[in-house]
């Protein structure tokens, strides 16, 4: 069931476990949990210890929220997320979002892992989010509007931030100059309802409607951290190819494998975008 809860509520409750202002939050996703692991001075709270707060169900979600300093600034660390196919409402799966933009959160870091369509995009590569397909068959912003965190009809031309798409791409390209070998693309994320992985005639029908990855999550907090004024920051970890690209059967093994694979790169690269942004 949807929590009666107020978001308001559940900030008011992180505030008496942490209570330094936080600019920046991040969203791990599958597989990428190991940024967490690195917060310095952090306080972890379970999800289940939060007003309203849902529970990952999911390997490779932890299912806590994690505050600290990453380069001496403050941030909150989603460390798991909630998805629509696990049976939750979008009321929950949106909840812990529209949690941060009560507590003055400013900036929203959200990653994933993901599915390529596009085969310049291999596998161990990341992408940065410029835009997004809707097609999980609902907007998470449906219902009666509240006034308090954005309008009734939002603006969506520009979800995510150019600015911090910059950001990421000059860090990527500093990165790079070190030796570190990886690729960091740019492309459409088309957001689905999951749990099944598309079907090769899915995947060349996305393909035909401009996307360049694939993925069950993302797409609601963006909506609705954009309704509250947030800037975002999109970053697809891609895992395997979408169906019928490769030949190979697509299963949750590779994305936690490929996760841990990335994590270092992946981990340097959050921590200098969380830097760059700064308060």
């Amino acid at each position: 069931m949807p929590s009666t809860l107020d978001p308001r509520e559940a900030a008011e409750f992180i505030r008496t476990r942490f209570s330094d202002p936080i600019s920046t939050a991040v969203v791990l996703g599958s597989g990428l949990g190991a940024f967490a692991d690195d917060i310095e001075d952090a306080v972890r709270i379970p999800y289940e210890d939060i007003p309203g707060f849902a529970r990952s169900t999911v390997e490779g979600h932890a299912g806590q929220l994690v505050l600290g300093k990453v380069g001496g600034l403050n941030v909150a660390v989603q460390q798991g997320r909630f998805h629509f196919y696990e049976g939750y409402e979008m009321e929950q799966v949106i909840f812990p979002t529209r949690t941060f933009a009560s507590l003055g959160v400013k900036n929203l870091i959200l990653t994933n892992a993901a599915g390529s369509l596009n085969t310049d995009m291999t596998p161990g590569s990341l992408m940065v989010i410029t835009d997004h397909l809707n097609l999980m068959g609902v907007n998470p912003l449906r219902g009666k509007n509240d006034d308090s965190f954005g309008p009734r009809f939002p603006d969506m031309t520009e979800v995510y931030d150019r600015e911090l798409q910059q950001y990421a791409e000059e860090e990527a390209a500093a990165i790079a100059s070190n030796g570190s070998h990886f690729f960091l693309g740019r492309g459409v994320y088309c957001g689905l309802s999951g749990p099944t992985y598309e079907t090769p005639a899915e995947i060349r029908m996305y393909r035909l409607l401009g996307a360049d990855a694939v993925g069950m999550s993302t797409v609601p907090e963006a909506i609705a951290a954009r309704h509250a004024g947030l800037r975002v920051l999109g970053i697809s970890c891609i895992t395997n190819l979408g169906a019928g690209l490769s030949g190979e059967i697509i299963h949750h093994a590779e994305v936690m494998e490929t996760g841990e694979r990335v994590k270092g790169v992946f981990k340097d690269l959050l921590k200098r975008v969380i830097v760059r942004i700064g308060n």
